[in-house]
């Protein structure tokens, strides 16, 4: 073991800053693998190289813990070192298929709450400028808030854990003063999954219709949306139609995300009235530990086969009925 630590472990001693310093990263030998690839391209293509450490098997090489810093100032040729490629990024030496994924950094985290609390934008728009999903965007707000609101009360944050953790896991860097990161962190207009379409369904139809995304969606279900209205982010095919058509882009996405914006007033409001009113239908006995809550209901609620929303139990879900022995799954008629 000590072996080891004085050899090949001596790299992971003092970890070389903004790198993940997983074991994938090096050889046998303890030598950053990328770091010992770029030095071997600048070679084969006559670079110079000017460092002022030793060659390999130096023990002040650059390979090596003492070398180290000599390694993340200068690497052949005064070039930086290569991002961590995605060999680089398996923490687990014998789970060859599991690669750490990035966070966002604590600058990333910064800007999204600086954004919603004091430029005063939406979610969807923040989402879309900086390539977060709007759940994550949310979270991080919600988080941002409950931190400050802990820093003005004097309660103690456990930063340098949050550092350590940090510094093992590779991030989304972002650049104070500019609009967008260099990269996005992650698709932001995934189709969610709608519980209509994860049941089996055979659906002939004429050869001479035009099937498109709406009539897949009506197949499924008739208040079913299609897909292009069902995105995260729907002014974004807008935005690539305009580019397309080579017409102002910015009007056209400022006026859809407006039109988005009181879409999603509207829906919160139609919310906040639909619970008002099941609070006020509701009664409520109060006991010295808990809170009874009874609402009137009818057995016609559950509908002719016991399966219709609004019937008791329905919360806990309803097996589809696609995979169940007897049923007749292949269409008998063409509509």
């Amino acid at each position: 073991m000590f072996r080891w630590l004085n050899g090949p472990g001596a790299a992971f001693r003092d970890p070389l800053p903004g790198s993940t310093n997983y074991l994938n990263a090096y050889d046998p030998q303890g030598n950053l693998i990328r770091a010992r690839a770029a030095r071997a391209t600048n070679r084969s293509t006559g670079e110079e190289d000017p460092r002022t450490v030793g060659e390999e098997g130096d023990p002040d090489g650059p390979d090596t813990a003492l070398g180290r810093n000599h390694l993340e100032q200068n690497i052949a040729g005064g070039k930086p070192i290569p991002k961590e490629m995605a060999d680089d990024l398996m923490p687990f030496p014998l789970n060859r298929q599991f690669r750490s994924q990035p966070v966002l950094s604590e600058e990333l985290r910064d800007e999204i709450y600086r954004r919603i609390h004091q430029e005063k934008k939406t979610v969807r728009t923040v989402s879309a400028e900086l390539g977060v999903e709007m759940q994550r965007v949310g979270a991080v707000f919600r988080l941002k808030t409950i931190e400050n609101q802990w820093i003005e009360e004097g309660k103690p944050l456990a930063a340098p854990y949050a550092r350590a953790v940090g510094a093992m896991l590779p991030k989304t860097p972002f650049v104070p003063g500019t609009r967008t990161p260099p990269l996005p962190h992650e698709s932001i207009n995934d189709l969610p999954v709608h519980s209509a379409t994860t049941r089996q369904l055979f659906h002939p139809v004429p050869e001479s219709m035009h099937f498109n995304r709406e009539s897949a969606a009506r197949a499924f279900s008739r208040d079913l949306l299609p897909a292009d209205k069902r995105i995260p982010h729907p002014e974004l095919v807008e935005l690539a139609k305009v580019a397309a058509q080579h017409r102002g882009r910015d009007d056209v996405v400022k006026a859809r995300r407006n039109e988005l914006e009181q879409q999603e007033a509207a829906v919160l409001n139609m919310r906040r009235e639909q619970k008002a009113a099941q609070e006020a239908a509701a009664k409520k006995v109060d006991t010295p530990r808990w809170q009874f809550r009874f609402e009137n209901i009818k057995a016609e609620s559950a509908g002719r086969d016991g399966r219709a929303k609004g019937g008791v139990g329905a919360r806990y879900g309803i097996p589809a009925q696609d995979r169940k022995k007897g049923q007749i799954k292949i269409p008998t008629k063409v509509q």
